[in-house]
């Protein structure tokens, strides 16, 4: 019986991530998820002023700093109960998709397709349309989303001054109301991905496609006509499937959102009031109900993580991030293990629609479970109800032309006291937790979505959502794993959010 260890480090994300995976016979027995990079911010916030978060977080990551800050700037208005305004919540949530749909195009069409042009997947029927569309910068779909989607984060910059690193959300609303001409040059940018969408990722029309209602409806639809199959999504979903990624990549059956987008109509309200446009909650694998949403179900482990170790897990108003690197222990990543009602969860636009309830997706996973496949559909099929969600906004916006943009708080500084800010961001639920005293920050933390898929083993020993996606999974050639390319993008990862000293040793690097 053979068994071997390989670590490799997994390109094409945001971020430096390994994985350390012991093979026997071909198959991944053990996985673990190695976060290479230290992260600190929850140091660097400490002592400062509160409002030092809205310029500090956005800088966490260069590709969600719009949902750092409506985390930071939510968890602040919570501790002084500060209300905002329904046109500032509209212009937040316009800012927030707008960013997540420039992530979405890109993961999918910069960093997921790129690997069904491997010389593996020559023989495949569909191979040379694949390398047609999906080759990087030369294949139709990247460069289309290349430049379709680079113009809609301009829409932050109108609101928000610059894009990424803005600090245009204040305690109250922000900073810059919705003038006609924001508006006006905001629908033309969304109206005119809303047709690269369509002519190049669709094939057909948008609204027709989000009314699919089943799996046999997705399906006679890709099939109906020659533009749905020959489309990116087209193409996409047929190479998933010759090649097995609806087989693949499970993990965890449980699943965690937020909530995404606040809503204009209960603005001014503070959790447990607070209400979202889609709907927060956790999916119990074990017994297929959704459950009401409880922060306080949330602990965070460090067992197998390089901090100063503590007993169990810990709320993050209980939490510490202090260094403590051993890299010749059993401890092996920078990441921390969160758990929710002491379960390993995953998060993601796939949570996102089943707790939701969008009927296609999930016909789709009663019909095959949580696959890779089906978490990378699901975040194209995020991108087309944004859009539409996009222009409704708009519309909201310009019906209300003197709507106030913010609610100037009575107190110049916050008060001591705790808050959380709690957001979808791209890659999924996002958390910042304060706490002030003295009218400084005395404890800052971060969860992130990553946090959350790539955590490490937790003190019970339990693998994280990644790693336990990984464990079963047989691999054709140990010196070139596509498979774990596969399966570890389809979460979208994003290192650089989760952790900020690598131990060097040999690598094999995947295939670029």
């Amino acid at each position: 019986m053979s068994r071997r260890t390989i670590q490799i480090d997994l390109n094409r994300v945001e971020g430096d991530l390994d994985f350390q995976l012991e093979l026997e016979n071909g198959k991944i027995v053990d996985a673990r998820c190695i976060g290479s990079l230290y992260r600190g911010f929850e140091q660097i916030l400490v002592d400062r002023n509160p409002k030092d978060a809205l310029v500090i977080t956005p800088r966490i990551c260069g590709i969600c700093g719009t949902a750092q800050l409506n985390a930071a700037v939510l968890a602040l208005e919570q501790v002084g109960r500060i209300p905002v305004p329904p046109a500032a919540v509209r212009i937040r949530n316009l800012c927030l998709m707008a960013e997540t749909v420039q992530s979405d195009l890109r993961q999918s069409f910069l960093f997921f397709t790129a690997d069904f042009c491997h010389p593996k997947y020559r023989h495949k029927p569909l191979y040379e349309k694949a390398r047609a569309a999906f080759l990087p910068f030369k294949g139709w779909a990247h460069c289309g989303a290349l430049e379709y989607s680079r113009h809609i984060v301009e829409i932050i910059a109108l609101f928000g001054g610059q894009w990424p690193h803005s600090s245009y959300m204040l305690p109250g609303g922000v900073t810059t109301p919705a003038s006609q001409r924001h508006i006006i040059d905001s629908l033309s940018i969304v109206n005119k991905l809303t047709r690269g969408f369509e002519q190049m990722v669709l094939g057909g029309d948008l609204e027709t496609w989000l009314a699919l209602q089943s799996a046999d409806d997705f399906f006679a639809w890709l099939t109906a006509k020659g533009s749905h199959a020959d489309s990116a999504i087209g193409l996409f979903t047929q190479m998933s499937r010759d090649i097995g990624l609806h087989r693949v990549g499970f993990g965890t059956p449980h699943m965690l959102s937020y909530g995404a987008y606040d809503d204009p109509d209960a603005a001014g309200t503070f959790p447990p009031q607070h209400q979202r446009l889609f709907k927060a909650g956790f999916l119990n694998g074990d017994t297929g109900i959704i459950e009401a949403f409880e922060q306080a179900e949330i602990t965070e482990h460090v067992r197998y993580s390089w901090f100063q170790p503590y007993a169990g897990g810990r709320h993050p108003f209980q939490g510490q991030t202090i260094p403590d690197y051993q890299p010749h222990s059993d401890r092996y990543t920078w990441c921390k293990a969160p758990r929710y009602k002491n379960k390993v969860v995953q998060t993601g636009p796939l949570a996102d629609a089943l707790i939701n309830g969008e009927a296609l997706i999930c016909s789709l996973y009663q019909a095959e479970g949580g696959n890779a496949w089906l978490r990378q559909f699901a975040r194209l099929h995020r991108t087309a109800r944004l859009l539409l969600k996009m222009r409704e906004t708009l519309h909201q916006l310009a019906a209300h032309p003197n709507a106030p943009h913010i609610i100037n708080p009575p107190e110049k500084d916050i008060p001591d006291g705790e808050g959380f800010g709690l957001v979808t961001a791209a890659r999924g639920a996002l958390g910042h937790w304060v706490q002030i005293t003295d009218g400084v920050i005395s404890r800052y933390q971060v969860v992130t979505p990553t946090a959350w898929n790539a955590s490490p083993k937790d003190s019970e020993g339990r693998h994280g959502h990644w790693e336990s996606s990984l464990l079963g999974l047989a691999v054709d050639d140990p010196e070139d794993l596509v498979e774990i390319g596969h399966i570890i993008r389809s979460h979208d990862p994003c290192l650089v959010c989760t952790v900020h000293v690598l131990d060097t040793g040999k690598r094999t690097t995947l295939w670029l």
